[in-house]
């Protein structure tokens, strides 16, 4: 029986007392602190206390010092404000659920297309499919939210945001790419947001300061892009400065804003109550079944009697030649009659069923009730009449894309993870709270909308046919100013908050040094503000309001807000399904199958939206993620996505057991050989260099070597040994593992090499070694000895072995002009010596080298055919080569005649170039010159000789050896 115990002893103590810790209910906390934990709280005594500080005035007070701000902003507001002082960088959590995550995610969710466009996506797409998109997009959402609460829940929560939040937790890859694409949507979503400023300031507060006026109705579109343009950049330099002062100034009316978004919503529900009694006066002029604009007229009706006299009036100016009767008139407008409807007919007017159904078109197509209509014979001139139009073509997948940025904002809660007294309770339920209440008012919207508000309405997307009202604001109590100065406000402060969070969030990305390129925007005044990141951000921002229209704008954001909560979904999905060690999060509720329904719904949405952008957007984070593993994931933060890695990997090498490689998947899997001075240098680092133009970063590579000696005395030599290995791969650019072996003697160690590098299917099945030097001279036999050993145990062990004779003269990293390859192929080789050469011409120092393939004929053989034969063969393997065929003659000498010794001898003293390549002439020649029957005897048993069938086998099987 086998008992095992585990004893674990924690001792925990405060200074000075030796009182254990758990004693106190005050763990982890100061007694600085502890009056926050309980404040507002009412812990009161006695009944008299209760008037001084009541759950009101707590609640009052906290909302007195509510921000909409992240975090950081308080320090350097605190810094603007006391500059001698010493900057505080850490203060003790304050914040609860509901004014530290709630309040500021529903501010953010609620905003300006809500305001502006939700109206016109009801009437455009009809109740059923705007309830569809509304839908599809809070699913996504709050998939993403449970998806980050995983995250929130998984340990501690670390200050700084979300970016810091799921960095640290999925790694400085994931982190990185979530981060910058959350900061270009956030960047993005300012211009959205300026743009909504100035279409609210020039449509509905003061349209007559536009600088650009259109004087044919045709201009109209591009005169409000250019005031657009000129307002929009004049309101982001002044938005910009405000910033750049100070952000307390924003802060200080983070309130303001949030109340303006609490009371516009507030008065538009109310506002619909009241249609059920008293339903607001809002007519709309129809020509026929045509909407039309009122703007130029006040009455709507073609003549009026005024003291018994037929007279026309202004609306019959705008479709006629003159003011008389007998005047030319529009076709259309002689044919079709003018009526006046309400344009709110109110919650119990059974207009719900008109709204059902969309009303998609074109650019320019006329907007129009389902009434009987006289149709004219000449529609030419209808773009220059008072009708409601298309500005845009209109469809499914371009609302969705239009929607979907307001329902981002999920993530302002996180952001202030630092600010929160309890922020793994806080965040999940904040967050998935405001997202619940948010989705309430949208479905609520969309089919208040449609059941209160005539069709021809809703889809008058500027409020031309209501006399230019915004028309969520005719639907509003007490008066539609309350809407449009709500929204006003609400758009200017997201504005703010925007260009006041993008910078502080590229200021952290940049600080991490992820991303290298990025360090100098993590720079800025004393006091910590990011003042070039601000400048980028304003720059980018310009980007999207010179688009100038809010319409194409919001795609943009969409896709880099739906590209960041993908990645969101996808990592806590792969995570929570290979349960890496470290993941661990504490929301219970949570499953693999969300995150992985979440992230096929982000991408769905992407492509729906917009395809172009989706792809921009995905080449975009790829670029991001990819970048940083190559030059930025210097950073080891106890990630999961390490974890993640060892999962795939041991799935991996667990796939490859299964079967041996296809002939068609092999290629040279190297176990490098190295021997190291008595300095445990390494002797040939030239042999590594030839590694990495062989291998060109491709395949396994395990940079072996071998000490002598004992583990227990040589283990900081082993250390040393890998150490100087690794710094030699790396100067060599040599992509592969480092394995250093401590052995009684080298044999033995370079066997136990041979036999157990690797691990699993990742073995190497060829050995690169350096041919041994001076080994003739060497008085000591082991050394030839070794080198012989571990060529008989790599042939044994059915390995291919590579000796590289002369390594130190090989080029290092200078380009060949020119040379050849040559190769002395035999049919024995399964194909590797024209598999070698190949994988060097693939690297840039051999690509200039041409490849000769040598083979040898025998006396009786047809060369022409085997030229052709081989030529043929190179062929279906896609070899460039030239071929040669050259006959050789084995020459047999007396090794017992004096001549014999001495040439040797003489050869041993001065060694001579020696030739391979014989030619027909030399052949015939040395061929007289021995005559010896004996010797003739020999070369034609040579040459009768025949390869191994099997290997022949082989070699045809491996025609299609992939490089």
């Amino acid at each position: 029986m086998f008992c095992c115990s585990l004893h674990l002893s924690v001792c925990l103590s405060n200074a000075g007392d030796g009182n254990p810790r758990e004693s106190s209910p005050f763990i982890n906390n100061t007694d600085d602190n502890k009056g926050n934990l309980y404040d507002g709280k009412n812990m009161a005594l006695f009944e008299e206390e209760m008037d001084s500080n009541p759950m009101v005035s707590s609640l009052l007070s906290k909302l007195a010092n509510y921000t909409n701000l992240t975090q950081g902003v308080r320090e350097h507001e605190e810094a603007d404000e006391d500059e001698g002082a010493k900057r505080q960088t850490v203060k003790s959590p304050q914040m609860g659920t509901f004014i530290g995550v709630y309040l500021p995610c529903l501010q953010n969710i609620l905003g300006v297309i809500l305001f502006l466009r939700m109206t016109w996506i009801v009437g455009t797409a009809g109740i059923l499919e705007a309830f569809i998109i509304v839908t599809m997009c809070c699913s996504c959402t709050m998939l993403t939210a449970i998806s980050m609460s995983a995250i929130a829940t998984n340990g501690v929560v670390p200050a700084g945001g979300s970016y810091y939040m799921i960095s640290r937790s999925l790694g400085p890859e994931f982190g990185g790419a979530v981060g910058l694409c959350f900061y270009l949507g956030t960047t993005f979503a300012g211009a959205m947001y300026i743009l909504g400023t100035i279409e609210i300031l020039l449509t509905y507060i003061v349209p007559n300061t536009a600088i650009f006026k259109a004087e044919e109705k045709a201009e109209e579109a591009d005169a409000l892009l250019n005031n657009m343009r000129v307002y929009g950049t004049c309101c982001l330099t002044l938005m910009a400065l405000v910033v750049f002062v100070g952000v307390k100034y924003v802060n200080k009316l983070a309130l303001v804003f949030l109340a303006c978004v609490v009371l516009s919503i507030l008065a538009i529900y109310a506002g619909v109550i009241k249609t059920i009694f008293e339903p607001p006066v809002f007519p709309v002029c129809l020509l026929g079944n045509r909407t039309l604009q009122n703007h130029g007229f006040d009455k709507c009706m073609k003549t009026e009697i005024i003291d018994n006299v037929t007279v026309t009036t202004k609306l019959w100016s705008l479709f006629c030649k003159g003011p008389e009767l007998n005047a030319s008139c529009n076709e259309y407008f002689s044919l079709n009659n003018v009526t006046e409807i309400q344009g709110i007919p109110g919650l119990t007017s059974g207009v719900i069923s008109e709204n059902l159904w969309g009303s998609y078109g074109p650019a320019g197509m006329l907007v129009e009730k389902a009434i009987p209509s006289v149709p004219a014979s000449d529609a030419s001139q209808d773009k220059h009449m008072p009708y409601v139009v298309n500005d845009i073509t209109a469809f499914f997948t371009l609302l969705v894309g239009i929607y979907f940025p307001s329902v981002t904002g999920i993530m302002a809660g996180s952001n202030r993870s630092g600010d929160l007294r309890d922020a793994q309770r806080s965040i999940p339920i904040g967050t998935i709270l405001a997202i619940a209440t948010t989705t309430i008012i949208y479905l609520s919207c969309v089919v208040v909308f449609g059941a209160c508000i005539e069709g021809v309405v809703l889809r008058d997307k500027f409020g031309d046919s209501v006399k230019g009202n915004l028309v969520i604001g005719t639907l509003s109590w007490p008066s539609p100013w309350v809407i449009v100065i709500g929204s006003f406000f609400s758009c200017c402060g997201a504005g703010l908050q925007s260009l006041t969070g993008a910078p502080r969030l590229l200021q952290a990305i940049a600080r991490d040094g992820i991303v290298p390129f990025l360090r100098v925007f993590g720079h800025g005044k004393a006091n910590g503000e990011p003042t070039w990141a601000l400048l980028l951000t304003a720059v980018i921002c310009e980007c999207g309001i010179l688009i100038a229209s809010l319409d194409a704008v919001a795609p943009i954001l969409s896709m880099f807000f739906l590209m960041c909560y993908l990645f969101v979904n996808l990592a806590c999905a792969l995570q929570t399904l290979l349960r890496t060690p470290n993941w661990r999060p504490r929301f219970k509720y949570y499953h693999w199958a969300l995150s992985f329904l979440g992230m096929s719904l982000c991408l769905a949405l992407m492509f729906i939206s917009s395809w172009y952008y989706a792809l921009v957007a995905m080449l975009i984070a790829g670029c991001i993620y990819k970048y940083i593993e190559y030059r930025g994931a210097e950073k080891e933060w106890g990630d999961g996505i390490r974890g993640l890695s060892l999962n795939a990997a041991r799935y991996a090498l667990i796939r490859l057991e299964e079967a041996p490689p296809h002939t068609k998947n092999w290629r040279p899997q190297l176990l490098v050989l190295l021997n190291l001075d008595s300095e445990l240098s390494v002797k040939h680092p030239r042999l590594l260099s030839f590694t990495t133009q062989l291998k060109a970063g491709k395949g396994l590579t395990i940079v072996g070597s071998v000490l002598e000696g004992t583990y227990l005395t040589r283990e900081s030599d082993g250390k040393r040994a890998e150490q100087s290995i690794k710094s030699a791969m790396a100067a060599e650019k040599t992509k592969g593992f480092c394995h250093v072996v401590v052995s009684s003697n080298l044999r033995d160690g370079f066997s136990h090499l041979i036999q157990s590098a690797g691990l699993g299917g990742m073995k190497h099945n060829s050995v690169l070694m350096a041919w041994p030097a001076s080994w003739r001279q060497s008085n000591d036999p082991q050394s030839w000895k070794n080198f012989i050993e571990t060529v008989r145990e790599t042939t044994a062990a059915h390995q291919a072995l590579l000796v590289a004779k002369n390594v130190d003269s090989f080029p290092h990293q200078e380009r060949l002009a020119e040379g050849t390859i040559d190769v002395w192929w035999i049919v024995h080789d399964g194909g590797l010596l024209m598999l070698l050469p190949f994988l060097l011409q693939q690297h840039k120092v051999w690509r200039k080298c041409k490849m000769r393939i040598f083979t040898v004929a025998q006396l009786d053989d047809n060369s022409i055919q085997m030229k052709k034969d081989l030529q043929m063969f190179l062929y279906h393997l896609r070899l460039n080569a030239e071929v040669e065929v050259v006959e050789m003659a084995q020459l047999i000498h007396d090794r017992n005649t004096a001549s014999h010794a001495a040439l040797s001898d003489k050869t041993d003293a001065t060694p001579e170039r020696v030739h391979m390549t014989w030619t027909k002439d030399k052949f015939c020649t040395e061929r007289n010159r021995n005559r010896e029957p004996n010797a003739s005897v020999a070369v034609r048993d040579l040459f009768n000789m025949k390869p191994n069938q099997s290997n022949v086998r082989c070699m045809h099987t491996a025609r299609w050896l992939d490089s």
